[in-house]
């Protein structure tokens, strides 16, 4: 498709798409982990775990490439929830270089299988045939039987212990390499500086159709049902030049109500990808407001350090909003006074509507999060705030605060050097962050202070002139 450098036979670089296809548990998600050499996909016995399109970037032997777990086919063509990850599955195949159609080899054959590979007979993308779970001799059968479906020979693996993958790069290779000369010389977008922003929230509060409407395409997976999206699934996306990563996150439910394995790993996947991004955004509903179980989810995000924005959905079809506003500001004011000045935009992510202001919200919110203040500037606020409020006296003698300087950003973090660390009550410690929030425009970001004994660094050094 698009952007390609070749570096020899074994070093390949390129943005061709490779999408794993078959019908449920055949092991598409093994088969997945394995390439992007990571755990990232969920992997458990019960079929239909993958709901969603899942990208990631796949290295194999040196030959680098964008790969796509899909959901498991099934013969579905209506409005079911079936029905629906087939045409994910369709789009993603829409965009493909190659797909992998993956079968149990052990099973054989099913007709199923001979449908799907009618199908993509029909499509025009070429397609490598993949006998997973090869291990053993069950598996000679259905490598036997595989020819029946006029896809070649097919290509025996065993994705679950890494068995024949020099013959997934060799099908693989067969694809980019004429791709990979046609597009040379094009330069890839550098992989820095890219926004990573989670969109997290209890399940069925519209985080899925958020996304889709940031995209401006039915990317993921929405409906009635609860709990829909089970992996975090990562997106690129540019927003008015900014390069973002979206991630769809799991709805994630009070602990006591988590039962299940496969929703005990969907949450991992989310707190995971909380304690990756820059941004979080946590969604809420509207009519339900700011539950005990949103908190406990904001302060995660807080405690992991992350910038933090509130997005109050399906605003459209609220009716008493001012008085809903309102409830949500004074719960985080009386449970969250530690990060005061969270930006909370009320929007409707079904009709689109103040998507653009969330959006302004995210960028303002990242900037805050990456501010960085002179250490000049700090120490006259310091010598500000310790002159109108001292701080407390130890055993009679007044705990100094001699200097302060900012250690990091992302988020900010400050030293403060006292001479005794150990005596600030915890009152004056919020006494200060409170100050460095409104002294120096930083609301809603996470605030670290950290107090360091010794004398100022700088004592001693003479002045420039």
């Amino acid at each position: 498709m698009e952007h390609f450098s070749v570096a020899g036979p074994y070093a390949i670089t390129m943005t061709i798409t490779v999408v794993i296809i078959g019908r449920p548990n055949v092991g598409k998600s093994t088969l997945f982990n394995r390439l992007v050499g990571q755990r990232v996909a969920l992997v458990d016995d019960e079929p239909g775990v993958t709901r969603d399109r899942r990208e990631g970037e796949a290295n194999l032997f040196g030959l680098e490439f964008r790969v796509v777990d899909t959901a498991g086919l099934e013969e579905r063509f209506d409005a079911s929830l079936e029905g629906r990850m087939r045409a994910q599955t369709e789009l993603a195949l829409a965009e493909a270089d190659l797909a992998l159609l993956v079968f149990d080899a052990r099973a054989g054959i099913t007709p199923l299988d001979e449908h799907f590979a009618k199908w993509l007979h029909r499509s025009g993308t070429p397609v490598a045939l993949v006998a997973n779970k090869c291990e053993g001799r069950a598996a000679e059968a259905g490598l036997g039987e595989a020819y029946a479906l006029g896809l070649g020979q097919a290509i025996p693996i065993s994705a679950e212990h890494g068995m024949g993958m020099s013959d997934i790069y060799d099908a693989v290779a067969a694809v980019a390499a004429p791709a990979a000369e046609a597009a040379a010389g094009v330069e890839e977008l550098a992989e820095a500086g890219v926004l990573q922003l989670a969109i997290v929230g209890r399940p069925n509060v519209g985080k899925s159709t958020l996304v889709n409407k940031l995209l401006g395409e039915e990317r993921l997976l929405t409906g009635p049902e609860a709990g829909i999206t089970r992996d975090s699934i990562a997106v690129d996306w540019t927003f008015r030049g900014r390069a973002l990563r979206l991630v769809d996150t799991a709805g994630l439910r009070r602990k006591a109500r988590v039962t299940g394995k496969l929703e005990k790993l969907s949450i991992q996947d989310t707190l995971r990808s909380i304690r990756f991004a820059h941004v979080v955004v946590l969604l809420l509903d509207v009519e339900e407001g700011l539950e005990k179980q949103d908190l406990t989810i904001a302060s995660m995000v807080v405690e992991e350090g992350r910038a933090l924005v509130i997005g109050v959905n399906k605003w459209d079809s609220c009716r008493d909003r001012e008085a809903r506003l309102a409830a949500i500001h004074a719960r985080l004011e009386r449970s969250l006074p530690q990060t005061r000045g969270i930006p909370v935009v009320t929007l409707s992510a079904l009709q689109g509507h103040n998507i653009e202001v969330l959006m302004n919200a995210v960028l303002g919110a990242y900037d805050v999060w990456n501010r960085r203040i002179g250490t000049s500037e700090l120490n006259r606020w310091l010598d500000v705030v310790t002159a109108s409020h001292p701080p407390p006296a130890s055993s009679g003698r007044p705990v100094r605060l001699k200097y302060i300087t900012q250690a990091k950003a992302r988020p900010p973090t400050f030293a403060i050097f006292c001479s005794k660390p150990d005596e600030l009550p915890s009152s004056y410690l919020r006494y200060l962050e409170n100050g460095l929030r409104q002294a120096f425009a930083l609301p809603g970001t996470p605030v670290r202070i950290h107090f360091r004994k010794g004398d100022n660094p700088y004592a001693g050094r003479k002045k420039k002139r």
